[in-house]
């Protein structure tokens, strides 16, 4: 079965840091775009960005462009995202995410905490 196994998260200081990958199991990962999105703590979902199965084409929210990267290695099946000048409203649990005929799968997130 389709299985997003996200890992990476932790807690950096301010202007800090960290690289987030997903591992993706049960599906052909490399023909499914895929996407980060995010929750903080007592808000809604928050769309972080998209890549598309080749990894050529990404989108990103416009709040956080510049700062983050999407990327994906498909002959390991593996999504990142790349966060860098990290701000106390990064805080949030990040979630991989995929949609496979209509049906959206989710991982379980990882914590990013961004404090001093």
């Amino acid at each position: 079965q389709v299985q997003l196994v996200e890992s990476g998260g932790g807690l950096v200081q301010p202007g800090g840091s960290l690289r987030l990958s997903c591992a993706a199991s049960g599906f052909t990962f490399g023909s499914y775009s895929m996407a980060w999105v995010r929750q903080a703590p007592g808000k809604g979902l928050e769309w972080v960005a998209d890549i598309d199965g080749g990894g050529t084409r990404t989108y990103y929210a416009d709040s956080l462009k510049g700062r983050f990267t999407i990327s994906r290695d498909n002959t390991k099946n593996t999504l990142n995202l790349q966060m860098n000048s990290l701000k106390p409203e990064d805080t949030a649990v990040y979630y991989c995410k995929t949609q496979i005929w209509g049906i959206d799968y989710w991982g379980q997130g990882t914590q990013v905490t961004v404090s001093s």
